[in-house]
């Protein structure tokens, strides 16, 4: 399933599919500014999104094997709900 289908099955509940796209980017865009100021997002049923931050570590190039650090990167996580399966 990707976006289109989402879009389409909410057709079926709101009237036009410029109506469900709009939801849908509406939900979207909240999810993600939520997950950017650190908070989690909670869906009943279904999961929950944690965001966190991975430490920096040290890797090695493998083309010239030089050491390299990389720098901590914000990341999510999804945990899913006990009644999804």
């Amino acid at each position: 399933m990707n976006k289109m289908d989402l879009i389409e099955s909410l057709t079926k509940v709101l009237s036009t599919r410029k109506e469900a796209k709009d939801a849908l980017e509406k939900i979207f865009s909240e999810m993600k500014r939520a997950l950017r100021d650190g908070d989690k997002v909670v869906i009943s049923n279904f999961g929950s999104f944690h965001p966190f931050t991975q430490r920096s570590k040290k890797c090695r190039n493998p083309k010239t094997g030089q050491a390299i650090q990389i720098p901590p990167r914000k990341k999510v996580r999804f945990h899913q709900s006990k009644e999804l399966f």
